[in-house]
């Protein structure tokens, strides 16, 4: 897996045949555990991908093919560079069709493949690992103190003093109206990587917007990577606020609309996709501005140009226009429906390429 003290357990029926292995970040269906990710290692992550190498040939690829295979992610996840959809899968059918396990590959050349195309991690995988060996509050507790209901002076004083207004609703709702300069991070969507990618302080203080009843399920999800300094959620909802107070909103038009502002011409537009998306297919002349990394590359934005942003399908591209906003960069529009509606336009793509990462 990512360190040298991963494990696999291997499940024996009652008679003591081998049943199924539960691989953890070992081997996935598809993929294997990316070696760059161990934490304070005197081991480089080729020294980690040849011990891998290892593993998967002296333990795992010995067993019976029939075994069933249960890794501990799916699609979506960072810790491989292209996981299935799939959940489960036997372990000759990977045998088969996982890269990573063909039968006639050298160590070099695992080394080689399975450390190609690594961007660097998101930045709270490092941060969760010293939690995981310090320790941390008992989600009981943070629930107590976290899961509660802010009067609307609390929530204005609470960010006044600095804290973070973190709107968890639809982007739907978001782009009609939020509290100026919050940031949007959907419960519907892949919510806690996305936080934990972009909110670079595990302590940071946040208050939330949150739908009715769901307010609790936010806090258990922050806490799940690490963020423990939720201060509380407006009672009542954005409706509290938008009653007296002021609202912001995002432009957002439909891809159609976006295609003929961009066959007028001179269009500042941004796609937030990752990397390996982007290089997969786009539309010609969109600049590629990942969203994992917009912290980094902010400062190359102008804030007097409006910028036209969209991801894969209208979720990516509202948390990056909030973002900006919080930057002072407040005239952005959201194409709705992403690169899946933009696509089917008309627009001129690039020649497609595919590629061997999902990172």
């Amino acid at each position: 897996g990512h360190t040298v003290e991963s494990t696999t357990s291997l499940l024996l029926d009652k008679n003591g045949k081998e049943q199924a292995i539960f691989t953890g970040d070992t081997l996935f269906i598809g993929d294997v555990g990316r070696p760059d990710l161990a934490v304070k290692s005197d081991l480089s992550q080729d020294d980690l991908a040849g011990m891998l190498f290892d593993s998967l040939r002296n333990k795992i690829m010995t067993l019976p093919p029939e075994i069933t295979v249960y890794p501990a992610h799916g699609a979506g996840s960072a810790c491989g560079k292209n996981l299935s959809t799939d959940t489960t899968d036997t372990l000759g059918n990977q045998l088969k069709f996982n890269y990573a396990l063909r039968a006639s590959m050298t160590r070099e050349e695992f080394i080689a493949e399975v450390t190609d195309g690594l961007m660097a991690p998101p930045q709270y995988f490092p941060k969760n690992a010293v939690l995981n060996k310090e320790g941390y509050d008992s989600l009981d507790e943070i629930l107590d103190r976290s899961a509660k209901a802010l009067s609307l002076d609390e929530f204005k004083e609470f960010r006044e003093q600095g804290a973070l207004i973190l709107d968890t609703r639809s982007q739907a709702e978001y782009v009609k109206a939020h509290v100026p300069k919050s940031m949007f991070v959907g419960r519907d969507g892949t919510f806690a990587s996305w936080v934990g990618t972009l909110v670079e302080d595990l302590r940071q203080p946040i208050v939330l917007i949150a739908e009715d009843n769901m307010e609790e399920e936010v806090v258990t999800r922050l806490s799940r990577v690490g963020y423990d300094n939720v201060l509380g959620h407006l009672e009542g909802g954005f409706s509290t606020w938008e009653k007296s107070e002021e609202v912001a909103q995002t432009e957002s038009i439909s891809a159609e609309s976006f295609k003929e502002r961009y066959d007028e011409g001179d269009l500042n537009s941004l796609d937030v996709r990752k990397t390996s998306e982007y290089e997969t297919e786009h539309v010609l002349a969109i600049e590629n501005f990942p969203l994992d990394f917009i912290h980094d590359h902010i400062a190359e934005l102008d804030a007097s140009k409006k910028y036209h942003v969209h991801c894969l399908g209208g979720y990516r591209s509202v948390i990056a226009c909030s973002i900006m906003e919080q930057y002072g960069i407040e005239n952005t529009v959201n194409i709705e429906g992403g690169y899946k509606a933009v696509s089917q336009t008309g627009l001129p793509l690039s020649q497609f390429q595919e590629q061997n990462t999902a990172l």
